[in-house]
């Protein structure tokens, strides 16, 4: 099965990029953790939305009212959870925002509709027998580099819930790999750099450099 990184396909580039890792990989299935800004897709690929997203999509994707043709092959979790190929898959779309947080998700306009809500949490609490998990924020104790500390609670809280074999972490645009309790934790690096094949039997997951589009 496919994994992919952030793919920020809303430009040409990164959008061949990403249509070079599908081809390249040559699975029939693909998951992929947010920032994906591209949704008309060559298989059925289980994502979550990230920070950057075409918002109106991910909200008519979110409450069953999609009518848009350029929309193929797309379908978003939020917390919820669907069986893919023998593997329960479950995902939290958005980002943190503690301003954002203990608002309902009705509440959330514009821009502001890319942040997970305490409400989202709870629910993704409730998802059962759970194998790998798809989140855009990290959990903390993550091995990336950046200019704040990495790390969110709430990620830890559901991780703990769920204890699901492995957590596939975007937004950070590298790869980095951490344990959190039974869970392998991987940060995944951006699509137009590397792909990855998950082994469903093992939930190994082996990284490949995206050829040139």
């Amino acid at each position: 099965m496919l994994v992919l990184g952030d793919a920020h396909a809303n430009v040409p580039e990164r959008r061949r990029a990403l249509f070079a890792a599908y081809r390249a990989a040559g699975q029939e299935l693909a998951l992929q953790a947010g920032d994906l800004m591209f949704y008309d897709l060559p298989t059925p690929t289980y994502f979550i939305a990230g920070n950057n997203e075409v918002f109106d999509v991910i909200a008519a994707l979110r409450f069953g009212l999609l009518e848009r043709s350029d929309v193929h092959n797309a379908h978003l979790l939020h917390s919820t959870a669907v069986d893919v190929a023998g593997l329960r898959v479950a995902g939290l779309s958005g980002n943190f925002a503690p301003s954002r947080y203990n608002r309902p998700r009705e509440s959330l306009t514009g821009d502001r509709r890319r942040h997970f809500t305490a409400d989202d949490v709870a629910r993704a609490k409730t998802l059962g027998g759970v194998d790998v998990f798809l989140a855009h924020e990290a959990p903390n104790g993550l091995p990336v580099s950046e200019s704040y500390d990495v790390g969110c609670g709430y990620i830890d809280e559901i991780l703990d819930a769920l204890d699901p074999d492995l957590c596939l972490v975007g937004h950070h645009h590298e790869h980095a790999e951490t344990t959190l309790g039974d869970t392998s934790v991987v940060s995944l690096a951006p699509a137009w750099e590397s792909y990855y094949v998950l082994d469903r039997e093992t939930l190994a997951v082996e990284r490949y450099e995206t050829p040139p589009a």
